[in-house]
């Protein structure tokens, strides 16, 4: 959730706390929950590799 109020800090200036986020996911038909487990085809490699590569170009 965090990283939501994050991204619309920087988008739109905005400050939102985290129920608005929520009723804002709410909205439209999104949920913020997280899976229970990890998936057994998980790649652990190439999910290194995109954080490494990827996920600082996104920031």
């Amino acid at each position: 959730m965090a990283r939501i109020r994050e991204l619309i800090l920087r988008q739109f200036g905005l400050e939102v706390s985290p129920a608005a986020v929520w009723r804002l996911l709410h909205r439209h038909g999104w949920s913020w929950q997280s899976p229970a487990r990890r998936a057994i085809e998980r790649d652990e490699h190439a999910v290194h590799l995109w954080k490494k590569g990827v996920w600082p170009q996104a920031e």
